[in-house]
Parts: structure tokens; sequence; C-alpha cells
């Protein structure tokens, strides 16, 4: 154990210092957000969305990723606006992310159905390293491990850093069009490079994190009109790529929507190789959405290494209850996120 937290602290300087990269959510519908500034205010109505992320759950110590976001349109001024954190925890609170930012969008509508979104975001990325927790090679014996006799910690020579905790500004822009039926949007997070680092350990700390480029985009299929003797249904093919310094992912697949139950399934693949399959499963009630994923591992780590990763996500769309549906439709207002929504 001892060894491995002292990899996964060596790691995580190495991936501060040289190639640092965002969490992603499977489940990206449901942080909309955390995809496109731009998503900002694109339901009638408030929506809240809380979202959990267990990478790799059989590692003792992995990666947790957690996010809470509020956003709200603006119809008489054309803008939505949003408030989004997250926090990703790696190695049992060894090292820890939190993300704070506020988000504005505005859109200029084409027509009755399309509109184009920009999106800004502008916040603060704070990081923390918990030094207490950290077992370095010099306190293990190998048969005592990391403690002497009566169970005493065994010291290290190791120097404690000076600043264990840093702050940072960040900046993000996004743009998205939408018609009834389509969408696609282009999203650059870390426009000012915001250096997230600890330790000065070599000269490629002060580089900061990395612009994230991420396309998206997808279209909706009606297959069944709803009416008030039967469920209305729809399919919504997309994809979702990624880039960020030396990583890059694309997810495809689809999103099923049928009257309370909704499911998809996605295939993503790294640079180098295949990554995962993705299977979801969820329930509508009232304003409430509930979605489960699972990340089945198809590299070279397997399945039975990783114990896959698991999502949770909750949206609260007051855009569901009966007053919003009514003015909903008194407005003509059409898009295609259902599957968003």
């Amino acid at each position: 154990m001892g060894r491995l937290l002292t990899i996964l602290f060596c790691s995580v300087l190495t991936a501060t210092a040289l190639d640092a990269q965002d969490p992603v959510f499977s489940q990206f519908f449901a942080a909309p957000m955390q995809v496109n500034p731009a998503f900002a205010g694109t339901t009638f109505a408030p929506r809240i969305t809380v979202n959990y992320r267990n990478q790799w759950a059989d590692y003792e110590g992995g990666y947790e990723t957690y996010s809470v976001a509020y956003e709200q349109s603006l119809e008489d001024l054309n803008s939505g606006f949003g408030i989004v954190v997250l926090g990703d925890d790696a190695g049992n609170g060894i090292y820890n992310t939190t993300r704070f930012h506020g988000v504005y969008s505005y859109r200029i509508k084409i027509n009755r159905t399309s509109a184009v979104r920009i999106g800004v975001e502008a916040g603060m990325i704070q990081s923390s390293l918990d030094w207490d927790q950290l077992i370095f090679l010099d306190q293990l014996d190998p048969i005592t491990g990391a403690s002497g006799g009566g169970g005493v910690p065994t010291p290290t020579e190791e120097q404690r850093p000076v600043n264990l905790n840093n702050t940072a500004v960040d900046i993000g822009a996004g743009l998205l069009f939408n018609s009834e039926n389509a969408y696609a949007g282009l999203s650059l997070k870390h426009l000012n490079s915001p250096d997230e680092s600890l330790l000065d350990i070599n000269e490629n700390l002060g580089a900061g994190l990395p612009l994230r480029i991420t396309l998206h985009g997808g279209w909706q299929i009606p297959l069944i009109a709803g009416n008030n003797s039967r469920n209305s249904a729809f399919v919504s093919p997309n994809f979702l790529a990624v880039r960020q310094g030396e990583f890059a992912q694309i997810n495809g697949g689809a999103y099923f929507g049928v009257g309370s139950f909704f499911g998809g399934a996605w295939y993503r693949h790294t640079i180098n190789n295949a990554d995962a399959a993705i299977a979801l499963f969820g329930v509508r009630y009232g304003v409430f959405r509930f979605g489960y994923s699972f990340d089945l591992t198809l590299n070279s780590l397997t399945l039975g290494n990783t114990g896959g990763t698991h999502e949770l996500s909750l949206t609260i769309n007051f855009e569901d209850s009966k007053e919003a549906q009514r003015r909903r439709k008194t407005s003509r207002y059409n898009n295609c996120f259902k599957m968003f929504n």
C-alpha cells in the first residue's frame, strides 16, 4: 500500500506538472455546462444537476468526482446563467481539486427553432495536497511496513513543502448551434492556462493546465409522437470528442427515451487504444431524472483489474412541471435538447 500511495503521489505531481487533464463524465448530457458553457439556460425553467463518478472502483484510493450545477434561462434577455462546482478526489483525499465557475450564455435567434448560443465562464481552481497521508519509500520496512515496533510510524526524510494549496483563475468559452432536430458545439476551456501546480520541482510546472478543446454534436429522431393515450419515444445519436494536451478521446453512441424511461450505449476510444463501452439506464418521475451508467473497461487494464467505472446523475428540471410546460407551449419554443433535459 505504501508503494501504491507513493506511486499515486508521483503520478499526481507528474500529471499536474506535465499533462494534467480534466475529468470527463460518461453521462456528459447530465452535466451539460461541464461540456460547454453555451448550454447554460437551454431549458425553459431552472435546472439543477448533480453528478458522481467513481473511476476504477476496485482500486483503493482511486478517483472520485463530484459536481453540482444550477442554471436558469432569462427569456426576455435571450440569456442564461449558471453556477458549477466540481470536486475531484484522488487517493482518498491525498490530492483534491475544487473548481467553481460562473457561466453566462447569450442566444442569437435564427428562427423559431434554430439559434446560436455564445457562452463564457470564469472562476477559480483550487488544488490541495494532504502531505500527512503520504507514505514514501524510505518509510517502508520489508517486515513491518510503514511502522516500527508498537505501530509507531516510521519517519521520512522527505522535506515537507511550504505550500500545499494553490488557487488560480480559470476562463473558458463555447459556441453552440441548435435547431429543432440537431445540435453542434465547440468548447474551449482553460483559455488562460491556469497554473494549479503545488511543487516547483521542474520548469514545466509553470506551464499550467493545457487548453481543453471539445467538439460535440448530435441529432434527435422522433420515433413515436406522444399524446394522452401513449408515450412519446425518440433516439438521439451523438458524439463527444475531447483533446487536452497529449490526451484525446472520442465517444460515439446513442441515447434512447420512451415515456418515463431512458437508456443509451456509447463506445469510448483514446488515441492509442479502445478505452470503454458505456451502458446507461435511467428513469424520470415528475421533475426528477435519475441515471446510472457503467463503463466496461476494454483496454489492457481489463475489468478484472479496475472494477469498471460507476456513475450516477440526478437532474431536477423544473421545465417538466405542469406550469412550465404550459408556458413553454404558449412560447412555441422547440429544440433538440430532450437528451439533455
